[in-house]
């Protein structure tokens, strides 16, 4: 079925948007045409698709506070993209609104490694902030899988995490300031370069708002000493529950791995042939990681070995030097991209009580019989931040909207034990209308009003994080 052509209302409207972003910005940095557009149809929930009125990629603050302000005085949405790898959607336009790309917003502005901080524009790759600063032995903590890719203005809006946030934290935990633009081209700074900035705190607020309060254009984050070593060790498992209580016990007994990483027997076999890890035979797998002096970690692998063997394990095995220590990782870190290679899948984010593993994990097998669809567990398990992938065929009719009715069902699942819709991809478009699985009517209103606060015309990233319903009167009330 062919799409209406634009009215000449609707043409005439965005030949002057085009217009005046034109005169605000390079020639190279508005993107209009159709065919050049389609670039920021989606993000990497790909399942969803819809190119934009136009794209701006800006390189300073200046110009996201001049494009910002135009398209406020036009009524004009705009939605803020960082490198596009968002799995809940929180990138995708809609049809009358402008992308705000930030990737020419790359720049190191400052190191301070006295007082461990580097301030960087929001467009900077998570992995290259730690790649600036690693030659003086210094690093950036948080590290979500597509840490190479991923930009940092992104991390802040979705509070990203990684397999390293066990002992870390995530984003929230190693932001220290902000350089943010609102709605109306005014500029602020939230935050600052050390403990107790003055004001209200609001980094809180602004960290995890999915891009609905501001544009981030510069932040200031905390960079740590590397530790001295760390080594992994593997441990194998012939049930899910065996390796869940094991994860539980560990948490119990006040051992602060860096990061436990979990994989399931889909996961363990198509990533094992996909990287040649080699992987035992198993049903569960975890990776457990920890760091210090070799006295510290001698004596945490102690603990957690007596642990592990407590649970009947089918294999351990720790990392005896560097190359045994990537191996035991090159499969996890490949995870996402082997199943890819293998199947369309959709891949979720809901967190957990550690406790309540074994039972979230038996409940998630028993769902894929009754949904007839294979899933495959990969996840940080030590803060319980789960991420199964759901298998489907994306030519086949109907198997899109069984992968997301299973996929509504495990999330609500996680909040049913005590956990949370989302960990670290967000809630975008993918869980919008699942909120009112976790949050009271009221609940939601305090939150909208906090929105109406920082964008009173509900022009940043529409139709994202709240109920479509909700979200649809509230920009029309505004208007």
């Amino acid at each position: 079925m062919e799409m209406p052509a634009p009215s000449a209302e609707v043409l005439s409207k965005k030949a002057r948007i085009v217009a005046r972003l034109s005169e605000a910005l390079p020639d190279d940095a508005v993107i209009h045409e159709e065919h050049e557009t389609r670039a920021y149809e989606c993000d990497a929930l790909t399942a969803y698709r819809c190119p934009p009125l136009a794209a701006v990629l800006p390189s300073s603050t200046a110009e996201v506070s001049a494009v910002l302000r135009i398209c406020r005085e036009e009524g004009v949405p705009v939605v803020p993209r960082g490198s596009g790898t968002s799995l809940a959607g929180g990138a995708l336009p809609t049809a009358d609104c402008v992308i705000l790309g930030v990737a020419r917003l790359n720049a190191v502005l400052e190191v301070d490694y006295d007082n461990r901080f580097i301030k960087v524009q929001s467009g900077r790759t998570n992995l290259s902030v730690t790649g600036a600063v690693e030659e003086q032995d210094f690093f950036y903590a948080p590290d979500p899988s597509s840490q190479l890719a991923c930009a940092i203005a992104g991390n802040i809006a979705m509070n990203s995490g990684g397999a390293h946030c066990l002992k870390y934290g995530v984003t929230t935990n190693n932001l220290m300031s902000v350089t943010m633009v609102m709605m109306d081209g005014e500029v602020v700074e939230i935050g600052g370069a050390h403990l107790d900035a003055g004001g209200l705190d609001l980094l809180g607020l602004i960290c995890g708002s999915e891009g609905q309060l501001g544009v981030v254009t510069e932040a200031t984050l905390r960079i740590l000493r590397k530790p001295e070593g760390a080594r992994p060790v593997l441990i194998g498992y012939k049930s899910a529950e065996a390796a869940g209580a094991c994860v539980a016990d560990i948490i119990k007994a006040g051992v602060l791995p860096v990061a436990i990483e979990y994989m399931d027997r889909l996961c363990i076999e198509v990533t094992d042939k996909f990287s040649g890890a080699g992987y035992p035979d198993c049903e569960a797998l975890l990776i457990v990681e920890v760091e210090g002096s070799e006295a510290e970690i001698d004596e945490q692998l102690g603990v957690i070995l007596q642990i592990a063997r407590g649970h009947d394990p089918v294999e351990l095995r720790e990392a005896k030097d560097a190359d045994e220590a990537a191996r035991i990782w090159l499969g996890r870190k490949s995870a996402f991209g082997a199943v890819g290679r293998i199947n369309d899948y959709m891949c979720l984010d809901g967190t957990i009580p550690v406790s309540a593993l074994p039972h979230v994990l038996k409940r998630i097998g028993e769902m894929s019989q009754e949904y007839g669809l294979a899933v495959g567990n990969v996840f940080h398990a030590g803060d319980g931040n789960m991420h199964p992938l759901i298998l489907f065929d994306a030519n086949k009719p109907g198997d899109l909207e069984t992968c997301e009715a299973f996929g509504a069902e495990i999330l609500k699942l996680c909040v049913e034990v005590g956990g949370c819709l989302t960990g670290e991809h967000g809630v975008g478009i993918e869980k919008r209308d699942l909120m009112y699985d976790q949050f009271s009517a009221e609940d939601l209103e305090v939150q909208m009003r906090v929105k109406d606060v920082f964008d009173p015309g509900w022009l940043l990233n529409p139709a994202k994080v709240f109920p479509l319903q909700a979200s649809a009167s509230r920009r029309d009330f505004a208007a």
